[in-house]
């Protein structure tokens, strides 16, 4: 079994929004995942790009062995940029 953080999709059509979610590779991009620890919302009207994701939590699981996808790593890196 292979653990990863990936984006799960949600919302109405033409809106997207992402779920940042940690999940079983075998399973589907919207199936059973083991932990929600974010959100992403891409392009909300009239704002810039929105992201909340726990960073501890991602540390944590980062460190049991969770690969993120190309865009969680990235996403993970803006955030960690970002001020507190």
């Amino acid at each position: 079994m292979s653990v990863v953080i990936r984006l799960a999709r949600f919302g109405a059509i033409h809106q997207p929004k992402y779920r940042v979610t940690v999940a079983d590779s075998r399973y589907c991009r919207e199936g059973r995942f083991i932990e929600v620890i974010g959100q992403y919302n891409p392009a909300p009207r009239g704002k810039d790009v929105e992201v909340k994701i726990n960073m501890e939590k991602a540390a944590s699981w980062i460190k049991k062995g969770a690969k993120p996808t190309e865009r969680v790593a990235k996403l993970l890196k803006m955030m960690a940029a970002q001020p507190a």
